[in-house]
């Protein structure tokens, strides 16, 4: 009798354990790596020297008014 029951424990892990393995082992899908993207601003030849003059004209003529 625990011959039976070791038989059909056999059969029935064997059946079971093929089922899992059926379709093979597939290759992984790689994801391809994006390498981050740099935006660089382009600068005007003023090097931004712009805006701090023109404040320093509107505050010297606003003391030059009074």
């Amino acid at each position: 009798m625990t011959f039976t029951k070791f038989a059909a424990t056999t059969v029935i892990a064997a059946t079971i354990g093929t089922g899992a393995f059926a379709g093979g082992m597939a290759e992984p899908m790689m994801e391809p790596v994006m390498a981050p993207v740099v935006v660089e601003e382009e600068t005007g030849s003023s090097g931004g020297i712009v805006i701090p003059l023109l404040l320093l004209a509107v505050i010297a003529a606003v003391a030059a008014s009074d």
